[in-house]
């Protein structure tokens, strides 16, 4: 069976800062926390995922 090599850098504490994750070399936007029963968490390496969150808060203020 081959191993997920993003799996592993999810659980690799260094890619964690606190409770933000942070890897480069992860292509994932959303990933799981390093205890997915814990839920999901954003990438925050990724450029994409603040546009993501600046997309967001945009909505919510325009909509309240």
């Amino acid at each position: 069976m081959k191993k997920n090599k993003s799996n592993l850098n999810r659980k690799n504490t260094s890619n964690w800062k606190g409770i933000f994750y942070s890897n480069k070399k992860d292509y994932r936007i959303i990933v799981p926390k390093a205890n997915p029963a814990m839920g999901w968490t954003f990438n925050f390496a990724s450029p994409y995922t603040y546009v993501i969150i600046v997309l967001v808060v945009i909505i919510l203020v325009i909509f309240t």
